[in-house]
């Protein structure tokens, strides 16, 4: 008598395989994505930090604060107005007056985002 041999996995292998690859996502997924909420974390700071450069260059060669956020971008001190990662937007700024309405009314920005970040302060507060 001849035995035939048949080729291919059993189901308890391929059950193993999954539970493994699930096993690892469950490990992996977090880390991506607390991964992701720090990068948008940095590129928000960075962005507030160069903003508030401009901001701060524009008041010593005019002796004031620009009247909106756009000017910046057309008088060339930044090229295009600064993107908020974490409210996924550039119009979504919170726009702090100068104590004076003479010296302009962009005295300082910061971020629209509601939440806290990863360190537990509010993006609002930076």
């Amino acid at each position: 008598m001849r035995m035939q041999l048949k080729s291919g996995f059993t189901l308890i292998e391929l059950l193993v395989v999954m539970a493994i690859i699930g096993t690892l996502l469950t490990i992996a997924t977090p880390r991506y994505f607390r991964s992701v909420d720090k990068s948008k974390e940095a590129v928000l700071r960075q962005n507030l930090e160069s903003t508030r450069e401009a901001l701060d260059k524009y008041f010593g060669d005019n002796g004031r604060y620009p009247d909106r956020l756009a000017d910046l971008v057309e008088k060339k001190y930044l090229r295009s107005l600064p993107y908020d990662p974490v409210a996924e937007s550039n119009d979504a700024w919170l726009i702090m007056p100068p104590d004076s309405s003479e010296k302009g009314g962009v005295y300082d920005i910061k971020s629209g985002a509601t939440g806290n970040a990863l360190d537990g302060s509010g993006y609002r507060d930076w």
